[in-house]
């Protein structure tokens, strides 16, 4: 009955010894960083003529008042 009883305090200690020499997992790799906001470049063009045409008519319109 000893003999069990060492067996299986031996055997406990070794599997807890066991356990507690296993590598943990390695936590996975960072994710890339989020790409930047959208482009200003898909219509600057046509921002650009918009605010040419509306800086036209407000000069004509400030022209007439004045005259």
């Amino acid at each position: 009955m000893l003999s069990k009883k060492l067996f299986a305090s031996i055997l406990l200690l070794c599997i807890g010894v066991a356990t507690f020499a296993q590598g943990g997992a390695q936590p996975p790799p960072p994710t890339p960083p989020p790409p930047p906001g959208l482009p200003i470049d898909n219509g600057a063009l046509a921002l650009f003529l918009l605010a040419l045409i509306f800086g036209a008519y407000k000069a004509y319109r400030l022209s007439r008042q004045k005259a």
